[in-house]
């Protein structure tokens, strides 16, 4: 598994908590989300990016942030690989701003 450890894009965009990028069965992958908080927003969407810092033209959509707090999953699409994912992102499409970012190591 691949984790990193949220950060808010400046001091309004808050994040907080851990991603972890896990293979739950062979070619099924999964983002783990631990201890997690971010500021809510209009439009919330997790990505999984191949930037480090965060959104870029080639992430992977996982669909609408599912709760702002706590401990959760979301899945990646069926038969996508995240051979690339550096970062999971909280991105806020209405207004185009990432929210968070958690670079990925392991």
């Amino acid at each position: 598994p691949r984790t990193g450890e949220f950060h808010g894009s400046d001091d309004f965009h808050f994040g907080h908590g851990t991603a972890t990028l896990i293979e739950t069965a062979p070619g099924a992958w999964t983002v783990r989300f631990e201890s997690f908080s971010v500021r809510n927003g209009p439009d919330l969407f997790v990505y999984v990016s191949p930037d480090p810092a965060g959104y870029s033209d080639a992430v992977i959509e996982l669909g609408p942030l599912k709760a702002t707090d706590g401990s959760f999953n979301m899945d990646l699409p069926a038969g996508v690989v995240p051979t690339d994912a550096a970062s999971v992102v909280i991105w806020c499409k209405q207004f185009a701003v990432q929210f968070a970012v958690a670079a990925l190591e392991g």
